[in-house]
C-alpha cells in the first residue's frame, strides 16, 4: 500500500479575552482568518497535514504598534511553525539520538520526513540545559581546526559529561569560566601552562591532578626517549638474548654469559 497525505480541516472558534493590547477598548477590532498548514505525527502509513482556519484582528487605532492579531494556539503549534509540538518533539528527539544522517535514516522509516540540516537546525535552537556544578572537572583542549584553531572543552567527571565548550584555550577564558560556578574542589588537567593559571586564578582553592590520559603519554614519551638514546645497548642485549646454546663434545650446553654476569678477577675486585 503506498503512502497517502490526509488534510483534516479544523477550525478554531476559541477568542481570546482581549486581542489588542491597545488600553481604550473603544478602538475596535474587525475579525477575519487565515489559513495555517501544519505537519503532523504520521498516522499508520499515512502522513497527516492539519489545515487551519485561524482568526486575526485589524486594529483601528492608528497610533497602535500592532496592527494586526493572530490567534495563538500554544498547544499545537508555536507561532509561524509549519509543524505542530508533538512532530518538532519527535523530530527533537531523533536529533538528540541519533544525530543527523542517522536520524534522518529513522526517520523514513517512520514515515517522518526530515533533512539532515533540519534535526541539526531544531536541535541548535533547544535552550542549553542546566547541570549543577561539577566538584571533579576535567579540562581538556579539542581542534576545531588541526593545527590552527583549538577551543577548551570542560566535562564532569563524576557524571562523565562536557558541560562548557570554550572558544580559546586561554588562560582568561578558564579562570574566567571557573570563578563563575563556583564549587569546583578538583580539575584533572593536561600539563599545559595556561590550563594551570587559568586554575589557580579561577578556583584557588581547588587541587589539581594530572589526569590518566595524559600520565599515561608523558610515561609513553619519556620511555621512547629512554630506548632512543640507549637503542645501540638495547640492541646488543637482545642479539645477545637470542643467541641459541652451542652443544659441546661430552654433551653439555655452552649459554652465552652477558659481560656484567661475569665473575672479575680478584685484583678488579
Amino acid at each position: 500500500m503506498t503512502s497517502r497525505r490526509r488534510s483534516p480541516c479544523a477550525c478554531s472558534r476559541r477568542r481570546p479575552a482581549h486581542p489588542v493590547r491597545c488600553a481604550p477598548p473603544q478602538h475596535g477590532a474587525s475579525d477575519s482568518d487565515y489559513g495555517r498548514t501544519l505537519a503532523d505525527l504520521p498516522w499508520a502509513q499515512y502522513r497527516v497535514c492539519l489545515q487551519l482556519r485561524v482568526r486575526k484582528w485589524f486594529c483601528r487605532n492608528r497610533h497602535c504598534p500592532r496592527r494586526i492579531f493572530t490567534e495563538r494556539l500554544p498547544t499545537i503549534a508555536a507561532p509561524w511553525a509549519r509543524r505542530t509540538l508533538r512532530l518538532a518533539q519527535r523530530l527533537v528527539a531523533l536529533g538528540v539520538a541519533l544525530g543527523g544522517t542517522a536520524g534522518v535514516h529513522l526517520g523514513t522509516a517512520w514515515d517522518l520526513v526530515v533533512g539532515r540540516n533540519t534535526l541539526l537546525r531544531l536541535l541548535r535552537r533547544q535552550p542549553a540545559p542546566s547541570f549543577p556544578t561539577p566538584t571533579v572537572l576535567g579540562v581538556d583542549d579539542f581542534a576545531l581546526r588541526k593545527r590552527q584553531t583549538y577551543g577548551t572543552v570542560l566535562i564532569d567527571l563524576e557524571r562523565r559529561h562536557p558541560v562548557a565548550l570554550l572558544p580559546d584555550r586561554t588562560t582568561d577564558t578558564v579562570a574566567q569560566w571557573l570563578r563563575e560556578p563556583p564549587g569546583v574542589q578538583v580539575i584533572a588537567r593536561d600539563r599545559s601552562p595556561a590550563y594551570a593559571e587559568g586554575a589557580r586564578q579561577g578556583a584557588p582553592a581547588a587541587t589539581q591532578v594530572a589526569d590518566r590520559f595524559h600520565l599515561l603519554q608523558n610515561l609513553r614519551e619519556a620511555l621512547d626517549q629512554v630506548f632512543r638514546t640507549h637503542s645501540q645497548a638495547l640492541e646488543a642485549v637482545n642479539a645477545l638474548g637470542h643467541q641459541q646454546p652451542v652443544p659441546l663434545s661430552d654433551g653439555a650446553l655452552a649459554v652465552p654469559v652477558p659481560l656484567h654476569d661475569l665473575p672479575l678477577p680478584a685484583q678488579q675486585r
